[in-house]
């Protein structure tokens, strides 16, 4: 494609047109003409435009920057899912991307371009909404912006956390803005589990296209922490807060030598049944317990992460789902935090959110992650592969049952990694199937391996299968590029 025939081709935009609304915010001279592209382009001439300005001499780090920031600009982060998944799905892309063989490394990109698009509409749709600037008088000096926007955030003061979120972009080091946000991300059981999806994948994304554009994205995530129904959460007693302030009591109890445990397969089946059968609170105790005796933290993940997987197989819709991404956004958090409290905190809290998951998702007591029985392929090596991804269009648990057998046998989990990925972007029509992708291929490699093998079995229930027809988004690109 001629990049300067295609410019040609574009209508004329007047100098008045091409300015921002004065109370828009903008970002740094570099990026901002892309974003205004990525903006302003029809969707149906979205694609060709930025393959043509990525012919020109755009990179892959200027274009993923772009969308983050489009979307943070563009896309009210209330409630903290929905259209907002364009944000939120930009990380799960970038990382199918990464993995992508050379050939296809931009369909995953471009995918997410073109669900931006339809994101903005939706938020045109439903009133107009754009990242305000800051209130440059408020923004508090470098040595009060953490103290203010801890006491903002625990008040639930709107404003009062936007100016702070400014002051700690510009001041403070980022991985004390982790270690305060992954705090808050972890909370509350509001808009099941994005509020901390949100903080991880920000973190992410920041970390690949430069802390240089922080400040827009950090604002950005203070309101979204913030989201609550009528009524100040600091004032009432809704359920959505009680684990996290039983928590932050329990947490207390831990011994100052909680995380040099040993590992405990007894350990881990114990709370895999508490999380399958018994309440929040129940959960929570068990790893208090469990902690002070000296079980190992990996342990308890290990069960969590698998009582998140289970709740797929039970009952996989979107919030079970989201007891998956979720988890894998908690133990992200958990394992890049520097602040010990946080990090137990983090642990108590992921315990006690996959119970209500459980209840909010419906999940009866049917299939149990660490019993169902597996069964071998037909096929041997990579067409067994082939035959368990075909199976998966039709028969999730046939299919399941042979990963696990296949998994067993070879203990080949890069081979199965590898085409579940490729599935996403090739068929992936949704962001939920990028996000869930992502979240149980990262986090199946901090599993024991025997659990691993059986949570990637049960990730095939809200996997893509091979028979699922390809995203009409997939021609485009290829001819785009």
């Amino acid at each position: 494609m001629d990049c300067l025939g295609v410019l040609a081709r574009l209508p004329r935009v007047s100098a008045e047109e091409a300015k921002l609304p004065p109370k828009s915010v903008q970002f740094r001279p570099e990026i901002e003409s892309l974003v205004r592209l990525i903006e302003d382009t029809p969707r149906e001439r979205l694609l060709e435009e930025v393959a043509a300005r990525i012919k020109g001499g755009t990179t892959y780090r200027e274009v993923l920057a772009a969308l983050f920031l489009a979307g943070v600009r563009n896309i009210q982060p209330r409630p903290v899912g929905f259209k907002f998944h364009a944000v939120l799905v930009v990380n799960a892309a970038h990382l199918a991307s990464q993995n992508s063989p050379e050939t296809d490394r931009w369909l995953p990109i471009f995918w997410a371009l073109d669900y931006f698009k339809n994101s903005q509409a939706d938020q045109s749709r439903k009133g107009d909404w754009k990242l305000a600037v800051v209130d440059e008088s408020a923004v508090p000096p470098a040595d009060k912006a953490a103290e203010l926007f801890a006491s903002a955030m625990e008040h639930w003061d709107e404003s009062a956390a936007d100016v702070a979120a400014a002051g700690l972009a510009r001041a403070a080091k980022p991985q004390e803005v982790l270690d305060r946000f992954c705090r808050f991300g972890a909370r509350d059981f509001r808009d099941i589990g994005h509020k901390a999806i949100y903080v991880a994948n920000s973190w992410r994304t920041l970390q690949t296209i430069g802390w240089e554009h922080s400040e827009p994205v950090l604002r950005s995530l203070a309101y979204a922490l913030l989201q609550h129904e009528t009524g100040n959460p600091a004032e009432g007693d809704a359920e959505a807060d009680r684990p996290g302030r039983r928590n932050q009591e329990l947490l207390k109890k831990l011994p100052a030598e909680w995380l040099h445990g040993k590992p405990d397969a007894g350990a881990t089946k114990a709370l895999l049944k508490t999380l399958r059968e018994d309440s929040w609170e129940q959960a929570s105790n068990q790893v208090v317990e469990m902690l002070g005796r000296g079980v190992a933290p990996e342990s308890l993940w290990d069960a969590i992460m698998a009582g998140a997987g289970e709740l797929v197989m039970r009952k996989p819709n979107v919030v079970a789902l989201h007891a998956v991404t979720t988890t894998n956004a908690m133990h992200f958090a958990f394992s890049h935090t520097t602040n010990d409290e946080t990090r137990r905190y983090l642990l108590l809290q992921n315990a006690a959110f996959i119970p209500m998951f459980r209840t909010s998702s419906g999940a009866d007591k049917g299939l149990q992650i660490d019993d169902f029985e597996s069964i071998a392929p037909k096929a041997n090596g990579a067409d067994a592969v082939e035959e368990i991804f075909a199976d998966a269009t039709h028969d999730k648990l046939t299919a399941a049952r042979k990963t696990l057998a296949w998994l067993d046998a070879n203990g080949d989990a890069k081979t199965f990694i590898a085409a579940a990925q490729r599935l996403i972007y090739l068929k992936g029509t949704d962001p939920h199937d990028y996000k869930f992708c992502a979240a149980v291929l990262g986090d199946s490699g901090h599993m024991s391996e025997t659990l691993r093998n059986r949570y990637l079995a049960a990730s095939v229930f809200k996997l893509r299968g091979s028979g699922s027809p390809d995203s009409a988004l997939v021609a485009r690109t290829r001819a785009a590029l």
